[in-house]
């Protein structure tokens, strides 16, 4: 079986609901395609396929013969040491092979190549790397990659403004003429004199006033309204209905009844400016939507400016400064205070302090000095920093993220399904309700009175038309997409990262939030906490003979010792004649005297006595520290206390996670006594100790079946129910955090993983949710975020829905005109936009 491929598409021409599933179902039938999902807010097509059974040209191939298109970009490079035509033939091999790349020609005269690319699938940068690789050299590029596929927004935007300022020079003074001759307020000259009050009181205007009105209808109808007859015919070609179908039909039917009225065929009102008017306001609407969901996506171009443009790396001993697409890995960069770190790496030489704010969402400067990781795009605040490049291009911190985000937003949560089968019939059911009003208004209606200045079919038409226009599936389409997008983007900027958009949902439904203890609520690092002496030394040279013994050491213990002395500056001494003895401590000679660190059977084997330090070792125990006893010539002298301390903000975190009403389990592999004392100090309702790493995942099940302890009853055995199913809560979901290899069953079993970014990778593939920064302050703001994206996109459903089972009743009933109805199908996608974009202005957490 062959491995499939997933690409990302930007399709544009999608104007509603109809579209995105026009586009996904045609998709579908191509054989080979595996899985397709469409999203309306970021006009984009992910897809799975086979490309063993078709490429990325059968895709665009598709896209296109339905209607639609797909953006692409445009590259054009001045090509160096082209040395013949052959070399030009090859490299323009060697760009068409490039995923991505449609088109490449090179040509040897000009020295210069044209590629055409899909944004999405491949960047200038990588195309630069193909021409390098052959052994040429790109001296310029046209254009800027990442502007490739917002351009093509942009053109559509300027052409949404282009009709309607048309639309709007046309249809105003044909409102104004239409209405002021209603009114009776034009010219004498203007009124027929033969037929003053021909209908119903109504002066009627002179034969030559409707052609006029046509006149300035016209263009309206068939220029600034051409896209919605294209969009029509495309929809009907593919045996589909979309909000293009009805547009098209209700203006279209108070356009051509005008015409005979005004060829002089018939006589009565004509209705140009009902469908100029609904032309140009729903015209207005989409100009509205377009930029409304230009600015969704706009944490996503944020993320992308934050990259370096530059990056000054040292080659053959010579300070270069080069385009950062050119940095290699290997590379050593040089970073100078008030500089962007323009790639991720190590440090190498140097110390500063950095500010990851822009992707972690901490306020707080991180110090940096040799071996530690610096991350692309953040901020050099102190000193001069040199790296070495440890990844580049698409491999940078950032550039997943910016990918994770764009995955997520491109992905369909579950509560976007309802929309979507609604969707699918949406526009035959209101074309055959449209139909169902002008029959039941023309034979059913009740009769029109003597001088009414309509006729039974004309009443029947306008009520149709209204029915027609005032249906919107595009608010149904962009309810859920558009709230998702702003909502991961928002993640993004407060360094929480949702891999697909039913992550955001279900967290937002979490009632009992999992911690694993190590690493998450803890550092996972041990640490000195007390230093205790009997009096007869200081605590800084007890320090100083304990360090000085464990220098070197491997020992978690030890190395806790070692480094809080390093933190004092205290100068430690080489040791003489280093003894361990396993389970009990080590034994050195330090300056002379005979030094032993180790625990009390340690001690107690050696005979040496306590000197009234066992109450102090019985608190420190009970405090769940680990008391290491230091002895000095035979005497014990003190009690060096090690344990691995609470995270700042973890206390915080688990307080505001109970204020929102969460159940927080403390999950861990420690003692009771010990596990108990932690939980004590931060606060949570209850705690799992001394569960074996491959138990994890068991507890994290039996809480999402069952509500308690496995601890309590005992595991289940396998493919049998607990005995205490009388407690069975499936409502129950359930949220697990942790950053360890040990913990990536149990994220991938609990409802919503979350790991915390300062983990491993292992753990991270595993989560649906990733918090770049190490903080437990996350989990709360990544549960506030989609509690509040989850509103959001409840409150849009509810508008859309509620828009469109409210007025189409209204308007089929006859309580609608036309015009009214167009403006509010025009406006109700933009409130939908409007409403998730409130999400960017929230306090979250």
């Amino acid at each position: 079986m062959s491995e499939t491929q997933h690409i990302t598409l930007p399709v544009t021409g999608m104007t509603c609901a109809n579209c995105v599933a026009t586009v996904e179902r045609n998709l579908k039938k191509l054989d080979g395609v595996q899985a397709a999902v469409v999203n309306l807010s970021s006009e984009r097509a992910s897809v799975e396929f086979d490309p063993v059974k078709l490429g990325l040209a059968d895709l665009i191939a598709r896209v296109e013969y339905i209607g639609y298109g797909v953006a692409t970009g445009e590259a054009d490079l001045v090509i160096k040491r082209l040395a013949d035509d052959s070399d030009a033939r090859r490299l323009e091999n060697a760009l068409r092979k490039l995923e991505g790349v449609l088109e490449a020609q090179v040509t040897y005269a000009a020295e210069k190549a044209r590629v055409k690319y899909v944004p999405t699938i491949v960047s200038q940068a990588e195309i630069r790397r193909v021409v390098a690789a052959a052994g040429f050299e790109a001296l310029e590029l046209g254009g800027d990659a990442e502007d490739a596929e917002a351009a093509a927004r942009q053109h559509e935007i300027n052409t949404q403004r282009r009709l309607l300022t048309i639309g709007l020079l046309f249809t105003v003074p044909l409102f104004l003429l239409s209405m002021g001759k209603d009114a009776g307020l034009l010219p004498a000259f203007v009124y027929n004199p033969s037929a003053a009050a021909h209908l119903g009181g109504m002066r009627e205007a002179q034969p030559w006033f409707n052609w006029v009105l046509l006149a300035l209808a016209l263009p309206v109808q068939f220029y600034v309204g051409w896209q919605y007859y294209i969009g029509a015919a495309k929809a009907l070609r593919n045996r589909a209905a979309n909000m293009d179908v009805l547009i098209a039909l209700g203006s279209s039917a108070a356009f051509f009844y005008s015409l005979p009225i005004t060829f002089g065929w018939l006589s009565g009102h004509v209705y140009f400016e009902t469908a100029a008017v609904i032309i140009t306001l729903i015209k207005l609407g989409k100009f509205l939507e377009a930029r409304a969901k230009g600015r969704t996506s706009e944490a996503i171009k944020k993320l992308m400016g934050l990259r370096a443009k530059t990056a000054r790396v040292v080659r053959d001993g010579a300070e270069l400064e080069i385009p950062v697409d050119d940095v290699r890995v290997g590379d050593l960069v040089l970073v100078r205070p008030g500089e962007k770190i323009p790639v991720d790496g190590v440090v190498v030489e140097g110390r500063s302090a950095v500010d990851e704010s822009m992707l972690t969402g901490e306020s707080l400067p991180v110090e940096k000095q040799p071996g530690d990781p610096v991350i692309g795009a953040t901020l050099n605040k102190l000193g001069l920093l040199k790296f070495e490049a440890t990844k580049v291009g698409r491999e940078t911190a950032l550039a997943q993220i910016v990918r994770l985000v764009e995955e997520a937003q491109a992905s369909k949560a579950p509560i976007q399904k309802l929309a979507d089968q609604v969707s699918g019939v949406f526009v035959p059911a209101v074309i055959a309700l449209a139909a169902l009003t002008f029959v039941g208004w023309y034979f059913f209606g009740p009769p029109l009175a003597v001088n009414a200045d309509i006729n039974a079919f004309t009443r029947a038409l306008v009520n149709m038309v209204a029915v027609l226009v005032i249906a919107c599936p595009c608010a149904m389409g962009l309810a859920t997409p558009t709230a998702v997008m702003v909502g991961t983007g928002r993640g993004a900027e407060l360094g929480i990262l949702f891999r697909s958009s039913e992550a955001l949902e279900r967290a937002g439904k979490v009632g009992v939030v999992v911690l694993d203890k190590t690493g998450t609520i803890t550092k996972g690092q041990p640490a000195v906490t007390d230093i205790v002496t009997d009096g007869q030394i200081t605590p800084d040279e007890l320090l100083r003979a304990a360090a000085s013994v464990e220098r070197g050491s491997e020992h978690p213990l030890g190395e806790a010792i070692w480094a809080e002395a390093t933190a004092r500056g205290l100068a430690l001494i080489e040791p003489q004649g280093f003894q361990a003895e396993a389970g009990q401590g080590v034994e050195a000679e330090v300056d002379g005297r005979r030094v032993a660190v180790g625990n009390l059977r340690m001690m107690a084997a050696r005979g040496y006595p306590l000197n009234s330090l066992e109450t102090a070792v019985e608190r420190l125990q009970a405090e769940a520290k680990t008391a290491m006893l230091v002895s000095v010539d035979g005497a014990v002298r003190g009690v060096i206390a090690v344990a691995d301390t609470v995270k700042d903000g973890s206390r915080e975190a688990i307080a505001e996670l109970r204020r929102m009403g969460l159940r927080v389990v403390m999950l861990t592999g420690d003692n009771r006594r010990t596990a108990e004392a932690i939980a004590g100090q931060v606060g949570v309702d209850d705690v799992l100790a001394e569960v074996l790493p491959g138990d994890k995942a068991a507890h994290v099940k039996a809480l999402q079946d069952f509500g308690f302890r496995i601890s309590d009853f005992g595991l289940p055995a396998a493919n049998q129910d607990h005995p205490q199913s009388a407690f069975r809560n499936p409502q129950s979901i359930v949220a697990m955090v942790g950053d360890g290899v040990n913990d990536a069953p149990a994220l991938a079993q609990a409802d919503v993983g979350l790991a915390i970014g300062t983990g491993t990778d292992v753990a991270m593939a595993a989560a649906p949710v990733t918090l770049i920064s190490g903080d437990l302050r996350g989990v709360v703001r990544a549960i506030s975020l989609s509690r509040k994206t989850l509103r959001t996109i409840k409150q849009n459903l509810f508008w859309a829905f509620f828009y469109n089972i409210i007025l189409i009743p209204t308007a089929a009933l006859g309580y609608l005109n036309p015009m009214l109805a167009a403006g509010a199908m025009a406006f109700s996608s933009v409130f939908v936009v409007s409403n998730s974009l409130r999400l960017r202005r929230q306090r979250i957490g």
